[in-house]
Order: structure tokens, then C-alpha cells, then sequence
């Protein structure tokens, strides 16, 4: 998988967060893990996802969910007018998600902000995009 669909995967997991108690959630990544892996054969080979993938995305999705006060305590004093209760979900998502990579991987601002847009324009409604765009260029 390249690392856009690597991205996109975890942001589905971390997503599933919203639904469940965080206690549930490392049985709640490995069930999603578990499905994706029943998906077609030829949906495997296009994606080529290896055990190092499903490693990284469940490593990568609860270390972000392991974090989210901090990150929603970040979210909440820079964004003026919004706070996380507000927020859409899938929005609110690929916020923490952009600035985990940001804060805790150092991915170039720029790169974590076209990708979490990219992901708003797949996953999120006709805003979405713009929304986390600003959002995110008031966070760092």
C-alpha cells in the first residue's frame, strides 16, 4: 500500500473511535484489520498491503486515539469559535490526524494538510475540505 491508502486506513480505525469506548478499541482495530483482510483477492493485490501495513496502521491508530485529549486541548484553544463537541466527525478525524503526524512524526505541514484535505474530499461533506484546511493552517 502506498501511504495515502496506509493513511487512509488508519484514519478509518481512529474514526471507528467516535463509535466505541476507547477500551474497546484495540479489539475494535483488530476486528477492522481482520475485515479488510477478507476483502477480494484481486482488491489485495491492487492494494498490496502487507504485514507491515496492518502493523503500522494498528500501531499508528491507537498511538493517535492513546493522545486525543492532547490533541483535542490543541484543537480547542486554536480554533476560535469551534470546539471538538462541534465539529463534524469525520472532520474532527482528520484534524487530530494531521496534527499527529505534524507534531508527533514532523511530516512537513504541508504534506499533512494536503493529505488530511484529500481525505476530506473523499470522506467528509461539500465543506469538509475547506473546513479542515483552515482549521488546520490555524493549528500550526
Amino acid at each position: 500500500m502506498n501511504r495515502h491508502e496506509v493513511r487512509k486506513e488508519v484514519f478509518k480505525a481512529v474514526f471507528m473511535n467516535e463509535f466505541h469506548d476507547t477500551e474497546e478499541m484495540d479489539n475494535v482495530i483488530d476486528v477492522f484489520l481482520k475485515g479488510r483482510d477478507n476483502a477480494e483477492e484481486e482488491d489485495l493485490l491492487k492494494n498490496n498491503k502487507t504485514e507491515e501495513d496492518e502493523s503500522y496502521i494498528k500501531t499508528k491508530s491507537e498511538d493517535i486515539i492513546s493522545k486525543l485529549d492532547e490533541l483535542d486541548e490543541m484543537i480547542n484553544k486554536s480554533i476560535d469559535g469551534w470546539k471538538t463537541t462541534r465539529m463534524a466527525k469525520v472532520d474532527l478525524t482528520l484534524i487530530r490526524l494531521a496534527l499527529y503526524e505534524i507534531k508527533y512524526e514532523n511530516l512537513p505541514v504541508g504534506v499533512a494538510i494536503n493529505e488530511a484535505v484529500s481525505l476530506a474530499d473523499e470522506f467528509g461533506t461539500d465543506n469538509s475540505a475547506g473546513f479542515v484546511n483552515g482549521a488546520l493552517a490555524k493549528l500550526v
